[in-house]
């Protein structure tokens, strides 16, 4: 297999940054373009981080000289990661897909009708739906969207109880690290520090949309949502990395406790298919009463195993309800765009 020459867009930001861990020395794609505001136009990579306290060795990667992501020419790789913000996102991921397939952590694209919002390992059946946006839309490329980084946990762990038992309704409490916040992480520390922020602006409408289209079917090319209502409640908590989910269910074929922890540790989508950025375990479910917390889990797999604990029975649902544990930066964001890349080349949908 020929390594595709990738670009990162928004290289200088936290989700960026995320992106260049993941991809330095990968095995699949070589980094071959850095991109952010021209603000750093013209700079090296690693002149721009290491003044910002992000240490990149001068080399291969920290040479990169950083384009203006505004005037960036997609067609000079075979796959774009685009880790801007979204309204920057709205104005030029179009126009990168023109050429080039791109994958991203912004929300542009996540409600366009023709446009599947994708999550590595829970809903490949919808990556068809990207050779219709590209034929619609008359692109060489496409836009494929990954979900927000609450989102994930919870779907992560839905995946394989909804196809076992069948969610019927989800209840989910996010108690969420304040690197989510991105840029704005500093200050919403501060306010957080010995406090618990009860909203995040349009987090909760996101989670319970999103879930809706991740679980969706694609119906006259369109994604038709999913019938099981979601509701969710996200708060901000002074913890650095990893989000902490609540979640009950509603399901529609009975299962004890002891069930649904095989089903979850049973599941691994991307079991030996070798890709290099899937964890050896994909959900870990643990025992202790005192599990998961986001210091001890949220690195576990290198950030790409989700953590369960404190699986029990629900007697106002008539389901199941547990904890959850998700790296929000490194599955949540770049990471899982990375593994998600990985698995659309392996089908055959990065080229030959």
């Amino acid at each position: 297999m020929r390594r595709r020459l990738a670009a990162i867009l928004g290289a200088t930001g936290v989700a960026g940054r995320q992106a260049l861990r993941a991809l330095e020395d990968h095995p699949w794609f070589e980094l071959a373009a850095v991109a952010s505001s021209p603000r750093t136009a013209g700079r090296r990579l690693c002149d721009v981080l290491d003044g910002e306290g992000f240490d990149v060795d001068p080399g291969a990667l920290g040479n990169l000289v950083l384009q203006d992501a505004g005037h960036f020419n997609a067609s000079s790789v075979d796959v774009v990661f685009s880790m801007l913000p979204s309204e920057v996102a709205a104005r030029l991921e179009g126009r990168c897909a023109q050429t080039t397939p791109v994958l991203s952590t912004a929300s542009a694209f996540r409600t366009e009708p023709d446009t599947p919002l994708l999550l590595a390992g829970v809903n490949p059946e919808q990556f068809e739906q990207l050779r219709h946006q590209r034929m619609a839309r008359g692109w060489g490329g496409f836009v494929a969207p990954g979900p927000n980084c609450t989102t994930v946990g919870l779907a992560l762990t839905l995946a394989p109880l909804h196809e076992a038992f069948g969610v019927r309704c989800a209840s989910v409490t996010s108690m969420q690290a304040v690197s989510g916040a991105g840029s704005l992480a500093g200050a919403v520390m501060k306010e957080a520090d010995g406090n618990v922020l009860p909203w995040i602006e349009n987090e909760e409408e996101k989670v319970e949309r999103e879930c809706a289209r991740i679980f969706g079917r694609t119906v006259k090319n369109t994604i038709e949502p999913a019938s099981f209502p979601v509701s969710a409640t996200c708060t901000r908590v002074p913890v650095k990395d990893g989000h902490t989910l609540s979640v009950a269910l509603g399901l529609e074929r009975a299962s004890t406790p002891e069930e649904a922890a095989k089903v979850l540790s049973d599941h691994h989508p991307f079991k030996n298919r070798g890709l290099p950025s899937a964890p050896e375990i994909w959900i870990d479910v643990r025992s202790e009463a005192n599990r998961p917390q986001p210091r001890v889990d949220c690195a576990a797999g290198a950030g790409f195993t989700t953590v369960v604990g404190r699986l029990r029975a629900d007697p106002v649902l008539g389901g199941l309800k547990y904890l959850v544990v998700s790296h929000n930066a490194v599955m949540g964001a770049a990471g899982g765009a990375v593994l998600l890349a990985e698995d659309l080349l392996e089908r055959g949908f990065l080229g030959d």
